[in-house]
């Protein structure tokens, strides 16, 4: 089912979500001092082409560079983009088999707009992918 929802989410929004991340990963990327917002980006970017079956949990490591890097995010590109997921959800909220997707939009949101000290996981996972360093 989860591929089913991945390939109906591609067609309709996810291809034209994840262009508008990389847009914005290209854009951060040309200054040396954004690359780590450019990253990000891309990461949420992959996110967004293929959400079904996938997470995002808070990195347990995170400090105050990236509560500031979240806000210069906020206010530079973020809630272009969590615009971007409201107005693409409206219209597949309207059509009954839509509202799946437009659930993954609102999903999509968060992460959008606060994308460093998180990382996307496989939904079945029950912890972060990483280990803490020994």
């Amino acid at each position: 089912m989860k591929a089913l929802l991945n390939v109906i989410w591609l067609v309709l929004s996810g291809f034209w979500l994840a262009i508008g991340y990389v847009v914005a990963g290209i854009l951060c990327c040309l200054l040396v001092v954004t690359i780590p917002w450019g990253i990000a980006s891309f990461r949420i970017a992959g996110y967004a082409l293929w959400p079904f079956g996938r997470t995002v949990v808070d990195k347990p490591r995170t400090g105050a560079w990236t509560v500031l890097g979240n806000v210069v995010w906020l206010v530079v590109a973020g809630w272009w983009l969590a615009l971007g997921h409201v107005l693409t959800a409206i219209p597949q909220f309207l059509s009954i088999i839509g509202i799946p997707l437009g659930i993954a939009n609102l999903k999509l949101i968060p992460i959008s707009l606060l994308p460093l000290g998180k990382e996307i996981v496989p939904s079945d996972a029950r912890f972060p992918t990483y280990r803490p360093a020994a």
